[in-house]
C-alpha cells in the first residue's frame, strides 16, 4: 500500500499552475495567506522570498520552495525593496493566455514558475499541513527528474496547445510528488519529527499501509503491534512521536475522512458507511462521526452537499 497516494488521493490535493513570472531591476509582490499550499520555482535569476517572523530567504535558480499552508509572502528582488499586492487578475489572464506576469523596472533577469495545490476540507488527515512552514530544495539538493519537471512546466506555458490545462495540472501534481521526494532525501534531520518521515520508517510505513489498506478491519493496537513482530508499547511510542497520535486515534480520524467523503459524495446509506469503514451499528458509527465532526452524519451530509454547489 503506498501510504502517500492514498492519502493524496482521500484528501483531494489538485495543482493549478500560475502565471510566469518575470521581473528586473527594482521590485517586489506580496501574496495574501490563502488556504491553498503554493509552490514555485525559480528558472532563471535570483529572489528574496519573506515570510513575517522569518530572516528573507535567498533563492537561485534552480530552487524550488514550498508553502504547504499557504502562508502569507512576499517575492521580491532584495530585502526592502517596494512590495507590491499581486494583481490576480493579470496574473491569472497571464496564466490563461500563456503569457508572463512581468515586475520590475528593467528588463527580466529572474525567472519563476508558480503554482497551487487545493485540498478537500472535508478531509482532516492532510499531508501538506503537516509539514515546516517551509519546505526549500535548493538547486544542488535537486536531482534531473525535479529539474526536467519544471523545464516541461515551462514549455507548457509559453507554448499553450490543445488539452495544455490538463498537462499542466498534472505536472503539477508531478512537481510536488517530487518535491517532497527529495526533501525527504536531502533534509533527514527537518523532517525528523514530520508525518511523512513515517514513510522512511519500516515499522510506521508497514503499520500506516495496513491501516490504510483495511480501514474496516477491528484493529487493536495489541494486533497491528503482533502482526509487526514489535511490542506494543514500541508501536504506540513511534506513533506518538512521528504523528502525535495513537494508533487508534489515527485510524478513527482516517475512518470519518473516508466517511465524510462518501456522505457527501456518493447516496451510499449511512449504514453501509458505517460497515465499510468498521462499525457494526449506525449509532456507534453516528457517535463517533458526530465527535469527530460536530454533527450527525445526516445533516452534515446535507450541509457538506450544499457547500459543495455554493
Amino acid at each position: 500500500m503506498d501510504v502517500l497516494a492514498d492519502i493524496l488521493a482521500v484528501s483531494g490535493v489538485r495543482g493549478t499552475v500560475g502565471a510566469r513570472i518575470e521581473a528586473g531591476g527594482s521590485w517586489g509582490v506580496r501574496w495574501a495567506e490563502s488556504a491553498d499550499a503554493v509552490i514555485y520555482a525559480v528558472t532563471g535569476g535570483a529572489a528574496w522570498l519573506e515570510v513575517a517572523g522569518r530572516a528573507p530567504l535567498h533563492l537561485l535558480q534552480g530552487d524550488v520552495f514550498l508553502l504547504p499552508r499557504g502562508t502569507a509572502h512576499a517575492l521580491s528582488s532584495a530585502p526592502g525593496a517596494v512590495i507590491h499586492t499581486c494583481d490576480m487578475s493579470a496574473a491569472e489572464a497571464a496564466r490563461q493566455q500563456g503569457d508572463v506576469l512581468r515586475l520590475g523596472d528593467a528588463d527580466a533577469r529572474t525567472r519563476i514558475l508558480g503554482a497551487a495545490y487545493r485540498r478537500d476540507p472535508a478531509v482532516s488527515t492532510q499531508v501538506l499541513t503537516l509539514l515546516p512552514d517551509i519546505v526549500h530544495i535548493t538547486a544542488g539538493d535537486g536531482d534531473d527528474d525535479l529539474g526536467d519537471t519544471v523545464n516541461l512546466l515551462g514549455k507548457e506555458l509559453s507554448r499553450p496547445q490543445l488539452a495544455t490545462a490538463v498537462i499542466l495540472d498534472r505536472l503539477t501534481d508531478v512537481l510536488l510528488i517530487q518535491t517532497l521526494r527529495v526533501w525527504l532525501q536531502s533534509s533527514p534531520a527537518e523532517a525528523d519529527g514530520c508525518w511523512l518521515a513515517a514513510l522512511d520508517d519500516p515499522v510506521m510505513s508497514e503499520a500506516l499501509g495496513r491501516l490504510h489498506r483495511e480501514p474496516a478491519r477491528q484493529w487493536t493496537t495489541d494486533d497491528l503491534a503482533r502482526e509487526l513482530a514489535v511490542s506494543r508499547a514500541t508501536l504506540a511510542r513511534r506513533f506518538q512521536k512521528v504523528i502525535g497520535q495513537s494508533p487508534g486515534a489515527y485510524l478513527t480520524q482516517w475512518r470519518m475522512d473516508l466517511a465524510a467523503r462518501r456522505l457527501r459524495d456518493t447516496d451510499d446509506t449511512v449504514d453501509s458507511i458505517a460497515r465499510a469503514v468498521g462499525y457494526t451499528s449506525v449509532y456507534a458509527f453516528s457517535r463517533a462521526f458526530h465527535r469527530a465532526r460536530a454533527e450527525p452524519p445526516g445533516r452534515y451530509r446535507i450541509a457538506a452537499r450544499a457547500t459543495a454547489v455554493a
